[in-house]
């Protein structure tokens, strides 16, 4: 292993910790589970439109809610699990995202499922950070590959969302949600198991906790902001081809319904594979250099989207999701790396903030589809991509870890 896997300013205890796969795989676990709940929102989509007669805007506006319930309460909660951490809180969460998805199977107004989808969304603010400080601590030494486990779980539970709307919607229409509340109940007592194993951990932790001082504090700053932006435009393109590029498939390109899920599917899976991969791929080829080659890499594949139709559909967005999601694990990691010692916070702005800023985004392509055309939002969604050319102006993984070591 190279040394961008090497922990930072890690205290003796942490160094031979080892890495506790069984912990690891039911955090993973929970993640999928958690991250399926959301993904029943974009499924639903297509159904919910009918039954309420939705415009594109309010198809935007439910994701928007769904992603800034999370997202904007997603740092408030990692900062202060950071001062005191509350494991048992993610078990909770869990609960309040299961009664979410009961009280959607049963919305007969907009506004019903907007309050449905704020608890989804709540429940997922609180989940993330503290399941964040769980794999952390459950990966020992081995940060990447603890963190693409993790994340890999949460990506494929995403990639349930098409399925999902063959399987369960599209047969049982939006009642189908209720049995959601099912996988809600498993992933909180997952999460209670590994809960009261972190709280056992912690006694033993206290006694060796490293402090973490901060040297170069602007340019940590300026990289994160950076780091931020990247992530939130990247999340901008995977939520257009997620919640968007099924509608223009069967509206301009006259896809079959089924097969449209399937195309998204098959891109939310290859960003499930991608970012399963790329963990051990940054600790070869570092973090930085990962994060702009697998946006700038998925640049050509994206400008093809708006053009192609038929089968070609289904290999240019699996490979497009694949190689721009293969660093979704790494910003985490290289943002932990960034600001040492805050677990919560880096958890809270990048896999919060930074990727649920997808639903502004999504609510703005709604947007721009009724007042344009479905084809603008997908051929605007083609070039973001672009934004991976920022990616030469963040430090490299060998200054920030001298960073770290001054």
């Amino acid at each position: 292993m190279s040394a961008s896997a090497t922990p930072i300013k890690a205290s003796p205890a942490e160094s031979s910790a080892p890495t506790v796969y069984r912990m690891l795989f039911a955090i993973s676990i929970a993640h999928l589970l958690n991250d399926s709940l959301q993904a029943v929102i974009p499924a639903l989509l297509p159904i919910v439109e009918k039954n309420l007669l939705l415009s594109f805007t309010q198809v935007g506006m439910i994701l928007l809610v769904m992603n800034l319930t999370s997202s904007v309460l997603q740092p408030v909660v990692g900062y202060f699990s950071d001062r005191k951490s509350r494991p048992l809180l993610p078990p909770i969460a869990l609960v309040v995202s299961g009664l979410g998805m009961l009280v959607l199977a049963f919305a007969g107004s907009y506004y019903i499922v907007l309050l449905a989808v704020a608890c989804v969304g709540i429940g997922s603010a609180v989940f993330h950070p503290e399941a964040s400080r769980f794999a952390h601590l459950a990966s020992g030494p081995r940060r990447g590959l603890g963190q693409s486990i993790f994340q890999v779980g949460g990506n494929a539970g995403q990639a349930l969302a098409p399925l999902m709307t063959i399987l369960v919607f599209a047969n049982l229409g939006q009642t189908g949600a209720m049995w959601f509340l099912l996988p809600a109940l498993v992933a909180s007592s997952v999460l209670l198991y590994v809960a009261l194993w972190y709280r056992g951990q912690q006694r033993i932790k206290k006694a060796t906790a490293a402090s973490h001082s901060y040297g170069h504090r602007d340019k940590r700053l300026i990289a994160i902001i950076l780091l931020v932006l990247i992530v939130s435009v990247r999340s901008w393109m995977n939520a257009g081809y997620q919640s968007f590029y099924q509608f223009y498939l069967m509206y301009i390109k006259d896809m079959e319904y089924s097969s449209a899920q399937l195309v998204v599917f098959g891109f939310l899976l290859a960003g499930a594979i991608g970012t399963f991969i790329g963990g051990p791929l940054s600790d070869r080829f570092g973090k930085r250099n990962l994060l702009i080659l697998s946006t700038l890499g998925s640049l050509p594949l994206t400008l093809l989207t708006p053009y192609v139709s038929g089968f070609w559909t289904f290999p240019l967005l699996f490979l497009s999701g694949f190689i721009m999601l293969s660093s979704f694990s790494v910003t985490v990691v290289y943002a932990q790396e960034l600001l040492p010692g805050r677990i919560g916070t880096v958890s809270g702005l990048i896999i919060g903030l930074a990727f649920g800023m997808g639903g502004m985004g999504a609510l703005v392509f709604g947007s721009l589809a009724d007042t344009y055309s479905l084809s603008f939002v997908i051929t605007l969604c083609s070039w973001l991509p672009l934004i991976g050319l920022l990616g030469f102006l963040l430090p490299k993984d060998d200054t920030v870890r001298s960073w770290n070591h001054a």
